[in-house]
């Protein structure tokens, strides 16, 4: 039977924002044991690593299709590709010795300066051997139409294993479909657009069954929509960080522990992405001023994207996200107090509607062509509504395994956006919290200063809180001696 998909709105909208300098993909480096993977020949078994791969697929079909497009309307679909060669998507490469992180970072910056080929499925993973420490590098590229960061983690659940002895899987036999017609999807075009008035409708008499009930849901839904657009009306100020990007990208990889952000939260109060967010203001706070900018007078925004996927539905690829804008306290000098300004601005924004906001108007979107979300989001993001993105995927907390090699570290790239230089992303995986910063390489060409900072910016607030620790804990010694002594 023919089959195709049709991309919804949000996933087609970064195939239209997608350009020469724009890239759309997000990847991430692991870092395997090396020895496990080697034949008996010393080398990487390039083979029996394709091979293992490839018997995964069949969880993931969407690694088998390919672009195609609606005649005359233009809208995206997915349709299976009938060439589909798993090494063209699997390649091998390897680092120059010393194969040191430096080298490493070079290598990522590089291979996510190319746009991947519309013609093919959309990814590419590069195994990169030669890294110090016995460790082979796995580089992932994915478009950002197929997949988001919650997606993104639980794919890698998908591709290795819990264990590390797993018995080889005899690979599902796997038969492309043929596309549709063209005449189908003409016709299945005009039927989805015929469908979207009465689906509308229905959706009205429903609300007007229980008009309390709708009055109320309208008022909110309309109240998200002017919180999700009102920072739009008010330019965050300009940085370094917001330039007009060119076709190239750095990259630096972070490592630190989720224990000692949880025990920062533990001792100062607020969440672990509020430690993370604290953290990031403390660096941009150091980075400017080296920068010789004057931080005071500062207003500076981070998008956080926030996942709107169903519980259990994260096996699903496809794109479920909507944002919240939050300023970020870069002008407070003192770590605690940093930490205490976001922890106050992220609870208002979880008490905003900006979430629904967002949810409103991608829903809305479904309802025009993807060229429209595009403009909107180019003309959005003219008006500096935000200075970068900042994202925090929570990983599998196990340690994983491919072919016996566990993986060691896993660092997120997320893509930049027209006018953003840089995009912080953050993943946890098996008690490691794993920083990556994507820049564009003309804007930041000091990004690795960038990344000083923010090692600086958490070591502050880590010694802040346990300087509180040991205070409180004085005090109770000291209220100890103090107290009346029972009689004997």
């Amino acid at each position: 039977m023919p089959f195709y998909e049709r991309l919804g709105a949000l996933d087609a909208s970064f195939l239209g924002l997608e350009d020469a300098n724009n890239h759309m993909h997000v990847g991430g480096i692991l870092l395997l044991d090396e020895k496990p993977l080697r034949s008996e020949r010393g080398r990487v078994d390039i083979d029996r690593i394709r091979a293992t791969i490839e018997t995964r697929l069949s969880r993931v079909p969407r690694f088998r299709q390919r672009l195609s497009e609606v005649p005359g309307e233009g809208h995206p679909i997915w349709i299976d590709e009938p060439h589909f060669n798993i090494a063209y998507h699997v390649r091998h490469s390897a680092l120059p010795r010393p194969g040191d992180q430096e080298a490493l970072e070079a290598l990522v910056g590089r291979i996510m300066s190319q746009q991947l080929d519309r013609g093919k499925p959309l990814w590419e993973m590069w195994f990169v051997e030669g890294v110090e420490g016995d460790r082979l590098a796995l580089i992932t590229k994915t478009h950002h139409c197929m997949i988001d960061g919650v997606a993104g983690a639980e794919l890698i659940s998908v591709l290795l294993d819990p264990a590390e002895n797993v018995t080889p899987v005899a690979p599902q036999a796997w038969k492309p479909r043929p596309a549709p017609s063209t005449g189908r999807l003409a016709a299945d075009a005009l039927l989805h657009r015929a469908a979207q008035p009465l689906e509308a409708w229905h959706a009205l008499r429903q609300a007007w069954g229980d008009p309390g009930h709708a009055t109320h849901a309208i008022r909110e839904a309309a109240l998200g929509v002017a919180q999700v657009l009102s920072p739009a009306l008010h330019s965050a100020s300009q940085t370094p960080l917001n330039q007009q990007l060119g076709p190239h990208r750095r990259f630096e990889m972070i490592e630190h522990r989720v224990s000692d952000y949880k025990r920062v939260k533990d001792l100062l109060g607020g969440t672990l992405n509020d430690v993370v967010l604290t953290t990031v203001s403390g660096a941009l706070r150091g980075f400017f001023e080296k920068r010789g900018l004057g931080v005071d007078d500062l207003e500076i925004r981070a998008m956080v994207p926030v996942s709107v996927r169903p519980k259990g539905g994260s096996r699903a690829l496809g794109n479920q996200i909507t944002q919240l804008v939050a300023q970020l306290p870069i002008h407070v000098a003192e770590p605690e107090e940093r930490l205490a300004a976001i922890r106050k601005t992220m609870s208002e924004l979880k008490e905003s509607k900006q979430a629904l906001g967002g949810r409103v108007l991608t829903a809305v979107a479904e309802w025009t062509v993807p060229n429209v979300l595009v403009q909107a989001v180019r003309m959005t993001v003219r008006s500096r509504p935000y200075n970068l993105v900042v994202t925090n995927v929570p990983g599998p907390q196990i340690p994983l395994y491919l072919l016996g090699s566990r993986m060691r570290a896993s660092y997120p790239v997320a893509p930049l956006t027209p006018g953003q230089a840089l995009n912080v992303a953050l993943f946890s995986y098996d008690g490691g919290l794993y920083w990556g910063l994507n820049a564009d390489w003309d804007a930041l060409p000091d990004l690795p200063l960038l990344a000083d900072q923010i090692r600086f910016a958490f070591a502050e607030l880590q010694s802040a809180a346990e300087h509180l620790a040991r205070s409180k804990g004085g005090r109770r010694r000291a209220a100890a001696k103090t107290a009346p002594q029972p009689h004997a």
